[in-house]
């Protein structure tokens, strides 16, 4: 049998690098090697972190967004809590300021004026990271968030940095008015610069958890006025819980809210409800444990993925 040229197997429908003659050394066959490594390769590497064991850039660029995203509204979210605060100090001032005696030794406005700081703090922490995540759910935008590449603990990080710098921004400006007004003491920064730092966390913490649950802003706002409001003000922020009944002292103990707020007039007067130290543990403790709840939640994307 006469053997076909090479001319005529080009004719057939046997790609022409396919063939033994040809091998692995024709420059098409070289072409769709490489391309068929290169597919491979990209296969390989879909999921694989290319940033080390940390996306420091988008960590930093999500708590960004989240302190840009107040600022750009700081009429609303900083000078109207500080509003706020002035006029509950100005109306405890003319209501009852001048009659009013001593509270736990010190004069009722210097008593005051942490309480109305630490509730003005927790609930900016609060609204921070509740209504950014609320936002994105109800506009159908939050897997802007869930896609890029971020583990759960940087968005985590993220949301909560921008809960602690609206809540720190807060603290130092009612700080500087309530000491320049009403000449109250700083007596432990260091006391009171924790309880703010940890309050914002926690309430950070306890807004995605709001947020998480909210599916529109109705149910939000029934969380901050139903909830949040409530507790902030049961909680020993305009008295002594030792004006309280044995029963409601032993609820208001029961309420991390008040170790926040106690925590901070300690810093601020030196003087306190109950122990510091025991109010850092029970802030830690309810902080450890809602961080944790949210992180695997944003892992498995409880919630917020279809």
């Amino acid at each position: 049998m006469r053997p076909m040229s090479r001319m005529g197997l080009r004719n057939l429908s046997i790609p022409y690098s396919k063939l033994p003659s040809a091998g692995y050394n024709h420059p098409r066959a070289k072409k769709e090697s490489l391309m068929h490594d290169s597919k491979a390769e990209m296969a390989n590497d879909m999921g694989v972190r290319r940033f080390g064991a940390v996306n420091w850039l988008g960590t930093w660029t999500l708590a960004r967004r989240e302190v840009l995203r107040f600022m750009n509204v700081w009429s609303q979210t900083i000078m109207g809590p500080l509003v706020n605060a002035g006029l509950f100090l100005l109306i405890f001032t003319i209501a009852i300021g001048p009659q009013r005696g001593d509270v736990m030794g010190v004069p009722f406005m210097e008593f005051l004026a942490p309480g109305i700081l630490t509730m003005t703090v927790i609930q900016n922490a609060f609204a921070n990271t509740s209504s950014s995540i609320a936002s994105a759910k109800v506009g159908g935008n939050i897997v802007d968030t869930l896609m890029p590449p971020l583990s759960a603990l940087e968005l985590l990080v993220g949301y909560i940095a921008g809960a602690v710098a609206r809540g720190m921004i807060v603290a130092v400006v009612i700080t500087i008015g309530a000491v320049w007004l009403i000449g109250m003491p700083v007596a432990h920064p260091a006391w009171a610069l924790t309880f703010v730092v940890l309050g914002s966390i926690l309430m950070g913490a306890l807004g995605m958890v709001a947020a998480v649950f909210a599916n529109k802003f109705d149910q939000l706002s029934a969380i901050t006025n139903f909830l949040v409001t409530p507790l902030a003000f049961l909680s020993g922020t305009f008295y002594s819980i030792e004006a309280l009944p044995p029963l409601l002292q032993t609820l208001c103990h029961w309420n991390p809210f008040f170790y926040i707020i106690d925590g901070v007039r300690f810093g601020t007067i030196g003087i306190s409800d109950s122990n510091p130290w025991l109010g850092l543990a029970v802030v830690l403790g309810c902080s450890a444990v809602i961080l944790t709840i949210v992180w695997y939640w944003l892992k498995t994307g409880y919630r917020l993925k279809a």
